[in-house]
């Protein structure tokens, strides 16, 4: 390992404790609880910008839509107590995880990486759908 490397993880670790302060990690199924059959808004944490809209049409199947951009329809999966997509536009064909937390009260989903830590929070549910295209059938 390099010195640049070294100094990269240490920092890296010396940040962990800024990040999961006040965090309680829940399950893929709590979460899913909370949000089948209704329309999520996410939001970058903590900036604050809305990322896009998710209506969770059943446990296993999704919608997603980002501003200006047409909807996309995922397969949901919860591996490892994370929350996975696989939306029919992903070109590398691997889906997207999720570890779901609350953080003071707010329903939240961190990156299921290391290397890159996008969180991003739930800041509103509704019971009204993306009035996208009907469902796939595949």
């Amino acid at each position: 390992m390099t010195i640049g490397k070294a100094v990269a993880v240490a920092m890296f670790v010396a940040l962990i404790p800024l990040t999961t302060q006040a965090q309680t990690r829940i399950t893929p199924e709590a979460f899913l609880d909370a949000v089948q059959g209704k329309t999520v808004k996410f939001h970058d944490y903590p900036g604050g910008d809305l990322v896009g809209t998710e209506e969770f049409l059943s446990r296993s199947l999704s919608v997603w839509r980002m501003e200006g951009r047409g909807c996309v329809y995922g397969q949901v999966t919860t591996p490892n107590g994370q929350i996975c997509f696989l939306y029919d536009d992903d070109p590398d064909g691997l889906p997207v995880c999720w570890w779901p937390f609350l953080h003071e009260g707010r329903l939240m989903v961190r990156l299921a990486t290391f290397s890159y830590t996008e969180i991003q929070e739930v800041l509103s549910i509704s019971e009204n759908g993306l009035d996208c295209p009907s469902t796939p059938i595949s």
